[in-house]
């Protein structure tokens, strides 16, 4: 069963396996999931047609309201001596597809360095509006930018994340942006046809990743249950064996695992 939607600007702090623990911000309408892909392994379940003209059922929350509320929460932070390591944009879509992305961005940077100038100011983005002028304007601003790529083909990531931009459009936009850490789900349905751990679409995915020459690469597999039933969690021997891969070409790799024992325990590659 999917997770619910988010039903407020701000959320969390979630406890992130990748980010440790994240205050959340969802710039994406109230209750609707808006998106331009249709991940198998998506936590908020299946898109089913509210790509982008879903949006229009509720208004986008605007900059002024998405600063405040992010003025808020962290005046209650500090008043409670909250730890927290990060701000993180993401929510239960693609932010950047917010019209307003660029100046909700610029109003956060000024909220932070106002509020909280040690906290750092990320975003999770699946990579398709990653070439649009106005989201690399914005991306460029963010202290950390984690940014999906499950695939470097055609056909697995259409099996993996749906329709959407071309692999090569993704690659591009990503390789000229700075210090990209690329997040990979891994994932199988045991059936072979969302499969994205077979030698032949690893080594399309490494293909893509050297080209891009990342800051870092994080690899993971389903940790909540997906929108496709039948996903599987990938083993952790596979995950080490692919992030190995990453790592002999000098680029660091994280290895993540949904396994019960080790869920909050990270295992890296320097």
């Amino acid at each position: 069963m999917a997770i619910p939607l988010q039903q407020h600007i701000m959320y969390g702090p979630v406890r992130s396996r990748r980010l440790g623990r994240s205050l959340g911000i969802n710039v994406l309408p109230v209750g609707i999931k808006v998106c331009n892909m249709n991940c198998a392994y998506c936590q908020y379940g299946w898109t089913r047609g509210q790509r982008l003209s879903g949006a229009r059922m509720k208004p986008w929350p605007s900059p002024a309201q998405v600063s405040a509320a992010v003025a808020a929460r962290l005046r209650l932070a500090a008043r409670d001596d909250e730890s927290l390591d990060r701000l993180t944009v993401a929510g239960h879509g693609e932010p950047t597809l917010h019209p307003e992305f660029e100046e909700i961005v610029d109003r956060l940077v000024e909220v932070r360095d106002r509020l909280a100038p040690d906290l750092r100011l990320s975003v999770l983005s699946n990579s398709t509006t990653a070439a649009w002028p106005s989201v690399r304007r914005a991306l460029g601003k963010f202290d950390e930018r984690y940014m999906k790529l499950d695939a470097g083909d055609p056909i697995t990531y259409a099996h993996i994340n749906g329709l959407g931009n071309s692999i090569v459009t993704i690659v591009d936009a990503l390789r000229d942006l700075p210090q990209v850490v690329v997040q990979a789900m891994f994932v199988s349905d045991g059936k072979g046809r969302v499969d994205n751990t077979t030698e032949g679409a690893i080594n399309e995915w490494l293909g893509a990743i050297d080209a891009i020459q990342p800051s870092r690469v994080q690899v993971y597999t389903i940790d909540r249950p997906p929108a496709l039933q039948d996903l599987r969690a990938v083993p952790m021997r596979r995950l080490r064996e692919i992030a190995e891969r990453v790592r002999v070409r000098e680029i660091p790799a994280d290895v993540f695992t949904s396994t019960p024992d080790a869920r909050k325990r990270r295992a890296s590659l320097p």
